[in-house]
This record gives C-alpha cells, structure tokens and sequence, in this order.
C-alpha cells in the first residue's frame, strides 16, 4: 500500500485583501480547499500571532511530514525546530544587460537619438 506524501504548509483562510491561515497536514499535491488531514494552528501575518499545538507538529514532522519553506521558517522562529532557517527562493525575471540592450536596438531609433534636427523640421502648423 502508497501512503500519500504529506506536507505541513498553510491554508489561507479570510476576506479579501485580510489573509489569515491555518497550519495543516495535507497531502503534498492537494488544493488549497481540499480537507486537510489535521488542523495544527492558526498564523496572522498582519499582527505577527501565532498558535500552534507543538505536540502535533513535533509527531506529524517525525511521521515524516515535510513542512514548506515558509512554514519551516515559522517553525524556527517559534522554537518548534531547533534549526537554523532556509533560504527562501524566489523566482526573479532575467533582466538583460546594459550591453546588450545597447545591441539590440534598431538602426531607426538609434539614428532618431543621435540627430534631434529632424524633429525640429517637423514644426506644428497654427490653427486660425
């Protein structure tokens, strides 16, 4: 018999634009709405407030459940897991270099910088 992958992460819970969240045991893969296996506590990113049953987390992390990287950094802050905490990895876009934007710039914006006279021949006619 499979037993499922299971993960200790957080289930937002709240209105909109007034998050809180509940610390679950979840499969690893499951949505967000999907019943957890249990309920370990509650986070409050506006006032910083946690409350979370310690006994529990320590048992389901010994069972081998796997805590996300924000929840691990949760956990160490608390004094759950004595542990230093994890780098957390974000995903940035590539922004391309000086050089070569330089580069790829066409020939027609180019020379329309480097000769402002051409604008000025191009002078507005009055409205009578």
């Amino acid at each position: 018999m499979l037993f499922p992958m299971l993960a200790i992460k957080l289930q937002r819970v709240g209105k909109k634009h007034q998050p809180s969240y509940r610390l679950v045991v979840a499969e690893k893969k499951s949505k967000m709405a999907a019943p957890p296996v249990e309920d370990l506590g509650t986070y409050s990113p506006f006032t910083k407030a946690t409350a979370f049953n310690k006994e529990r987390i320590a048992y389901w992390v010994k069972m081998g459940a796997q805590p996300t990287v924000t929840v691990y950094n949760l956990l160490v802050e608390q004094g759950v897991l004595l542990a230093p905490k994890a780098a957390v990895k974000m995903k940035k876009k590539a922004v391309p270099a000086a050089a070569d934007v330089a580069a790829n710039v066409p020939a027609a914006t180019a020379n329309a910088a480097t000769a402002p006279a051409a604008e000025e021949k191009t002078a507005e006619t009055p409205v009578a």
